[in-house]
């Protein structure tokens, strides 16, 4: 068991394999076509990466930032040359697929337009939703990221560029948490009028 556990692959692709197991097993009656079970697994699929975008932002938000002043100096970097730069990677990924996924899944579903625009009432919560979480993208891969590239030293950067690049990218991190908690309820609730 150690070596199966110890394998994030081996565990990744055994909870693949469950899942397929229970879209098909379980759920199979639903699947009559190829386009139900394609918008099925999309939507699965748009769920894995958001929780591990959304997850990855409540880690640097309650446990990094909150940490890091706690740290000895000379423990911080493994942290800031380490931890944050492999967590940063699949957050910025995990939001970019995120975003690709829940647009192709609306457009798809032909609700995109009125989603984006409020032009139709059913639509209106997604929509917000919708356009909550591309603001959150544009802050990641805009914002964030381009800072917290200076901050961590992944770029040449001299301290004072360094310390404000932190900070910009605190705030918007945080701006991001912020954003997040309406954005979670207009994505649970979007279906439920």
């Amino acid at each position: 068991m150690d070596k199966f556990f110890g394998n994030l692959h081996a565990v990744l692709i055994a909870g693949l394999l469950l899942a397929i197991a229970l879209m098909f097993g379980l759920n199979g009656q639903h699947f009559s076509d190829g386009i139900t079970a394609g918008n099925a697994i999309l939507r699965w699929l748009h769920t894995f990466f958001g929780i591990l975008w959304i997850g990855l932002l409540y880690y640097f938000n309650f446990v990094q930032m909150p940490t890091m002043p706690k740290i000895p100096a000379e423990l911080k970097p493994g942290v800031s040359k380490h931890i944050a730069p492999a967590a940063l990677f699949w957050f910025r990924w995990a939001a970019l697929v995120t975003v690709l996924l829940g647009l192709g899944i609306a457009f798809h579903n032909k609700y995109a337009v009125p989603a984006l625009t409020f032009s139709d009432p059913n639509f209106k919560l997604i929509g917000a939703g919708m356009w909550l979480g591309l603001i959150m993208a544009f802050n990641v891969w805009f914002l964030i990221w381009p800072n917290q590239k200076k901050a961590l030293g992944i770029v040449e950067a001299d301290d004072a560029t360094k310390a404000k690049a932190a900070k910009t990218a605190m705030i918007f991190s945080r701006t991001n948490t912020l954003l997040s908690i309406p954005l979670l309820y207009a994505m649970v609730n979007a279906n439920n009028g």
